[in-house]
């Protein structure tokens, strides 16, 4: 192979995101073809680098960046299934967000800067899937970082916007703390930075601190990839543009935790330890974050909430020691995720709101937005997990990974023994998935129901979305609601629908998928099949029957459309609206011993610090001006004090003898 082609593709935008940001004030026209060509070419270049990389086959190449003393630096790239697999899925999602953006911002001032920070935030991670070298990597993971940061806060003169482009920043990189740690100690170990000669010391035996290194770096998961306890900067990362979203959620940042356990998996085997506080981390999530969504009124939301849950399905196959399956998860669930956001972002610009509640009084609605409707419903599908759809066999296939991790026999794949996987987080995780794929069911049906067919109250938008008190979102389009949304942003949705419904059935297909990953076969067990669709039914038909039940208050009462969420929550509803407190709890132990120690700091620097400077320059003053008023030119002055002073010493002698 060509090493120029799987160079060319992170270099693309990163070269069309430094064009886009040189030229963006002066010369505003070029800022869309500069936004989208270069994404769409590395898309280009990442399927060809996989047709000619092949299955079962794997591409390393290395030159070393500089000596350091100790393990060497090297800018490394690494190719095998996983990263060409996960790369087709960056660039499609990238391409189309870059599309869709074009309409979806097309009014807007900065969108050439914005442009240019997406096309970098893509190089990211395009750098990290392709690197073969863990601080080349670390050198992606912390450009995602800032990049996330600025496109969140895209919106700056929004007071939640700048809440939430620091809140991800700050908490991301709470967790990179560990993680750096955690490259370094594997390095050590490994007396390499270089991936594949980790996994070399890892499967000889040769890492002597794998639980230390484990740990650590799932600091870095747990921040990059929204685990709990670091999860609550993505559901307020809503506050930015909903492509933005669309990206972050889907093939960018939260899937970067998730591909670094998997490929770094043979490190994780060595601990039991690691794997059991990953499936524990993992069922938190997966339950906590389900219920936050059940409860959620904003539409972007409660998607972001799924988002969570989702990746900790994919973290609890990894935990039940099958990346395969994480893997295939993190695929399928990139494609769905990105098709809901962006149908969001539809379904936003013509309500005019993101309350799911207002929208249920526009009886237009779905009719307003008819291919937003369908694909929604679609992505919603793959998501409840039901057959033939994507969700369903990537979700399967973490069930079966969890159930044979709970018997002892973990699908590990040749990685690791399946003897290193401990029985107790496979039972974990089987439990917490049964849960959470009720759960899903549940929420992404009232979502739908609500959404699209409540009860008409309100005729128009406006006043609905008034009287809910519905959040804002500074890129709504204030034109015309009957105005048809774009074509920019209408056939991307149909772009992404396709693999959304077909991208499963190639799990079942043995000599493809599973040889393009590990080997082995992806497809369900029937037990487990018939477990998580039965689990996702009852799901949506408890949703349907509390649907049916806040139908029918409502006519009783004449009033608005109780909400279906919190008739199945009941009192636990209002802990779950606010995430269960774990903000305030972060703010009472973090943020406000943080700011009153920053308060005593400022009191300490201006009240005593600048007290004493000021203190030392006045009593200089003063001793100047003295010594001035001293100095008149009069000689017999000059010789009274000295006279003065001669008598003052001889008596003061006297007095002493």
């Amino acid at each position: 192979m060509n090493l120029a082609l799987p160079v060319l593709v992170p270099v693309l935008p990163a070269l069309g995101a430094a064009a886009g940001l040189a030229t963006g004030k002066r010369y505003p026209g070029l800022a869309r073809p500069l936004a989208v060509l270069p994404v769409a070419a590395s898309a280009v270049l990442a399927v060809v680098v996989a047709l000619q990389l092949g299955t079962g086959r794997s591409l390393d190449a290395a030159t070393r960046l500089t000596p350091t003393g100790g393990p060497d630096i090297s800018l490394a790239l690494h190719l095998d299934g996983f990263s060409v697999l996960i790369s087709l899925l960056v660039g499609l999602v990238a391409t189309l967000v870059q599309i869709y953006s074009t309409a979806y911002l097309k009014d807007d001032p900065r969108y050439p800067s914005y442009a240019a920070l997406v096309s970098l935030f893509t190089a990211a991670m395009f750098l990290v899937v392709y690197s073969g070298d863990l601080i080349v990597l670390l050198v992606g993971w912390e450009v995602m970082g800032i990049c996330s940061y600025f496109l969140i806060g895209h919106h700056w003169e929004t007071q939640d916007a700048r809440s939430a482009s620091l809140k991800a920043f700050l908490v991301t990189k709470l967790g990179d703390v560990p993680f750096l740690f955690g490259i370094f100690v594997l390095g050590a170990d490994a007396g390499s930075f270089r991936i594949t000669d980790v996994l070399a010391a890892a499967g000889e035996g040769r890492l002597t601190h794998p639980t230390l290194a484990a740990l650590l770096l799932l600091g870095g998961v747990a921040g990059k990839s929204a685990q709990f306890p670091l999860h609550t900067w993505l559901p307020d990362a809503m506050a930015g543009p909903t492509p933005v979203s669309a990206l972050i959620h889907a093939a960018t940042m939260v899937a970067a935790g998730i591909y670094l356990v998997a490929r770094l998996m043979p490190v994780f085997l060595l601990s039991a330890a690691a794997l059991v506080v990953l499936a524990v981390m993992a069922a938190v999530t997966m339950i906590g974050s389900a219920l936050c969504a059940l409860a959620q009124d904003d539409l972007k939301r409660v998607l972001a909430y799924s988002t969570v849950g989702q990746l900790g399905y994919m973290a609890g196959a990894l935990a039940s020691g099958d990346r395969d399956s994480a893997v295939f998860y993190l695929v399928g669930h990139g494609v769905f995720k990105a098709l809901l956001f962006l149908t969001a972002g539809v379904v936003i610009h013509a309500a005019h709101t993101n309350s799911i509640s207002a929208m249920s009084r526009m009886p237009d609605l779905r009719k307003r937005v008819p291919d937003a409707y369908w694909a929604m419903g679609i992505g919603l599908v793959a998501l409840m997990g039901l057959p033939p759809f994507t969700g369903f066999f990537s979700k399967e296939s973490v069930f079966t990974a969890a159930e044979h991790a709970a018997h002892g026999e973990a699908l590990t794949r040749g990685v690791g023994p399946a003897s290193a996987v401990p029985e107790a987080a496979g039972w974990i995780v089987l439990v917490a998935a049964g849960l959470t794929a009720l759960l899903t069911a549940a929420y992404s049906t009232r979502l739908w129901l609500v959404a699209f067919h409540g009860r008409a109250a309100v005729p128009t938008a406006a006043p609905a979305a008034a009287e809910a008190g519905a959040p804002y979102s500074p890129e709504i389009d204030e034109a015309d609601p009957a105005t048809a949304e774009p074509a920019a942003m209408r056939w991307p949705l149909w772009v992404l629908a396709v693999p959304t419904m077909a991208f499963g059935l190639l799990g079942l297909r043995d000599d493809w998928l599973p040889s393009l990953l590990d080997g082995g076969s992806l497809r369900p067990t029937p037990a487990t099949s018939v477990t998580g669709t039965g689990l996702a039914l009852a799901g949506a038909l408890i949703a349907y029957a509390a649907w049916r039940a806040a139908g029918a208050r409502q006519t009783a009462t004449a009033g608005a459309v109780p909400d279906p969420g919190r008739l199945l929550l009941g009192p636990v509803h209002r802990f779950a609206q606010h995430g269960f407190g774990v903000d305030r709890l972060y703010s009472a132990l973090f943020v406000r011993p943080t700011a009153a120690a920053a308060r005593l700091v400022n009191f300490l620097d201006r009240e005593v610090v600048e007290t004493y400077v000021r203190g030392a320059g006045n009593g200089t003053n003063a001793l100047g001006w003295l010594v001035r008023r001293a100095q008149t030119g009069n000689a017999q002055s000059y010789l009274s004090a000295l006279l003065a002073g001669a008598v003052l010493l001889a008596v003061l002698v006297a007095v002493g003898t």
